[in-house]
């Protein structure tokens, strides 16, 4: 599993909690967005990395209506320009949800992704924004961007930035027209939409 590397020699191990229960993975997702002094350095965490961490969390706080087989791949699709490079693969490399494999599939600019349960929206779809929401609307694919105003448009999950953290803005309505339910745990951490 891949480490968080750090600007200034300063290192998140990651690969510890990652094998932890969800409770201490989450706890590691909160650490890391408040990019706190970590192991006694000063360790500002790339915006790309974190939200990459926030992609896997989702995965495990967010329940889908359970239509596939139990062993089938967990699929998160982003769509557009990928700001991840191949830090979300390593992130994502040999783990699993629910004894499910994590599979990253990437749409270019213009694809119609249809069969994910995660899907990023990249900055680089920001005009298709709606129109891409309106197609998904009734699927159970969580959609996640941090283009601003996301949550307004539809979207599920909105990653913004607040005081040098990453934050989320959660559209409850949103979520529960795809059928999906979010864990308590994600949703105190979150700014609330209707």
């Amino acid at each position: 599993m891949a480490l968080l590397n750090a600007p200034a020699g300063g290192r998140v191990i990651y690969e510890q909690f990652t094998r932890a229960p969800g409770a201490a993975l989450f706890a590691l997702l909160l650490l890391i967005s408040t990019q706190c002094d970590v192991l006694g350095q000063a360790a500002r965490i790339p915006d790309h990395q974190v939200k990459a961490v926030f992609l896997f969390n989702f995965a495990q706080f967010v329940s889908w209506p359970s239509q596939e087989p139990p062993d089938a791949p967990f699929l998160i699709g982003i769509l557009g320009d990928d700001p991840f490079g191949p830090y979300l693969d390593e992130t994502l490399r040999g783990e699993k949800v629910n004894n499910r494999s994590l599979i990253i599939q990437r749409y270019r600019h213009g694809a119609e992704p249809r069969n994910c349960h995660i899907l990023f929206v990249s900055a680089s779809e920001r005009e298709r924004a709606p129109q891409i929401l309106s197609n998904l609307r009734g699927r159970s694919i969580l959609t996640v961007s941090d283009i601003e105003g996301f949550a307004g448009l539809g979207g599920m999950v909105e990653l913004f930035t607040e005081k040098s953290k990453i934050r989320m803005r959660i559209n409850l309505d949103a979520v529960r027209a795809a059928n999906l339910r979010i864990s308590s745990k994600l949703l105190r951490v979150a700014e609330l939409t209707h």
